[in-house]
This record gives structure tokens, sequence and C-alpha cells, in this order.
């Protein structure tokens, strides 16, 4: 008797099913459990800031602070260039983007070992946990990108020196290629943490160290010719890049490069998909 015709005779309401090939990615399943990813969204916003004093506000203190004092280090004491744009603009414009996508990065990574007593008494498609984080900081997303907003309008208003044009209409692109890489890495990540615990502690460094080999607080014409290649190997480079160059008008701005990104992102998060759900399966076996 066929699998089907028994599962319509018991009435079982949920089938679990051995995978059967590798590229099996339950994708279906994952749109079946939206509802429930959507609550996982509600659950991270409303927890992340629920007891403390300033609440959301952490939203918008979070990238001000962080612009001034690169404002204050890199911009005044190490007197790096900014292209001629005010330099607290010029800072925020590569943070809002930067943050998105360390944020599920950092997140993502982590989402077995944090989750594992959720994995172990529940079934639900596990790929809805680490998707939820992603449109989770969508939210945090677009509260700093309006502060930026603001601070740019105020900028073109009282001054002439930024030059923003039609590739204004690529930032959703720019926001689904940060958000895929970051899911992507995270995922991998997450995976291997499953066999190297280490990978947990290094996790902050190695962003860190990325966010330094990223055009973040400095522009990519200020890297002399013979190192441009390896910062334009970086594939969140052009995405930075792109960004300012639309905002802002300085940048280098090459569609080849942004398409060099999307295509590094769509591998990236093929390979984490396949990766975490190859693991998934054994990881509550190991935990």
């Amino acid at each position: 008797m066929a699998i089907a015709e028994i599962n319509q005779r018991e009435g079982w309401t949920e089938v679990i099913e051995p995978r059967s090939s590798i590229l099996d990615l339950k994708l279906k399943d994952v749109w079946r459990y939206r509802d429930l990813l959507m609550l996982f969204v509600r659950r991270d916003f409303v927890a992340t800031y629920k007891q403390t004093v300033l609440g959301p506000v952490w939203f918008f203190l979070q990238p001000i602070l962080t612009a001034q004092t690169f404002t204050l280090i890199f911009g005044y004491i190490a007197g790096i260039s900014t292209s001629n744009m005010p330099k607290t603009l010029f800072y925020l414009a590569g943070i809002t983007l930067w943050t998105y996508f360390a944020e599920c990065l950092n997140r993502t990574a982590t989402v077995l070992k944090d989750n594992a007593p959720i994995f172990g008494k529940v079934y639900f498609p596990r790929l809805v946990m680490p998707l939820s984080i992603v449109v989770s900081n969508l939210v945090k997303l677009a509260i700093q990108f309006g502060l930026f907003l603001i601070v740019w309008f105020y900028h073109i208003v009282t001054s002439d020196v930024l030059h923003p044009n039609a590739a204004i209409a690529l930032f959703p692109i720019l926001v689904i290629i940060m958000g895929g890489l970051g899911l992507g890495l995270g995922l991998i990540i997450t995976a291997l943490t499953k066999k190297y615990r280490d990978l947990i502690f290094l996790i902050t460094f190695g962003v860190q160290l990325l966010m330094y080999a990223t055009p973040i607080i400095y522009p990519l014409s200020s890297i002399p010719e013979k190192y441009k290649w390896l910062i334009m190997m970086n594939p969140i480079t052009p995405i930075v890049e792109t960004f300012r160059y639309a905002f802002l008008g300085t940048g280098d701005f090459s569609l080849i490069s942004l398409l060099y990104s999307g295509g590094f992102m769509v591998l990236i998060l093929l390979l984490g998909v396949i990766i975490f759900n190859r693991v998934e399966r054994s990881f509550m076996d190991t935990v």
C-alpha cells in the first residue's frame, strides 16, 4: 500500500519522512510554517528590548553612537578620508547595511546551540528559525535606515555635496544580498559548530576583522591600486560602495561587481541551506 494511502487512511495531520536527496530542501514545509516564522519574528523583536529602560530607542542610539565614535577616532584623530562627504553621514552609510549583515550572521551562527531545547521538544522545519532571525532584523534595519534618511535629508537641504542618483532603486536588492550572505554564512558556521564548538568563540572576532576588510570606515578610492583587488574580492564591498554611490554620489559603482556579490550570495546561501538541513537531522543526538 502506498505511503500516501496509509497516511490518508490513518488520518495523520503531520508526516515526517527522511530526505531522499541532498537537494531536498523542504522549502514547501517552510512555507507551510510561515505563521510560526512570524511568531518567532515577533518574539525576537519583543524579547530583545522587553526589560530595557530605553526599549526600541536603542535601535537609534546604537548607529548614532557608533557613527560618532568612528567620526572621532577615524575621521579626526586618524584623519582617514571620507571623500569630502560629511563624516557622520559617510559612516552611517556604511554602518546601516553592515549592521544588518553582522546581526544576521552572528545570531544565525549560534541558532542550533541557542535553540536546542526547542528543537528537542517539538517538530517544525528547523530552517524557520534562522529565517525568522533575518526577517526580524529587517525591522531593525528599517528603523536605522529611517535614521540615515533623516541625516541624509538634512545634508541635502543644508549643503550641495551630495549627488544622489537613480541607483537608489537598487536598495532592495542590496538588502536581499546582505541578508542572504548573513544567512548563508551563518548556516554554514552553525552547522560546523556541531563538531567544532570553538568556532562559536571566533565569530565576534571574525566579524570585526571582516568589517576592517570592507570599506566601512574608509572609501575604496583610498586603497592603493595594487591592493584594491583584495578588497574587491570581499563580496560585501560592492554592496557598500553601491549604497554610497546611490545616496551620496560617491563610491565605485560597478554592475559587474554587484553581480559578483549576488552570485556569491546565491552560492553561499544554497550551500548553507544544504549543509544546515543535513546537520540538523542528527544535531539533537550530539548536542
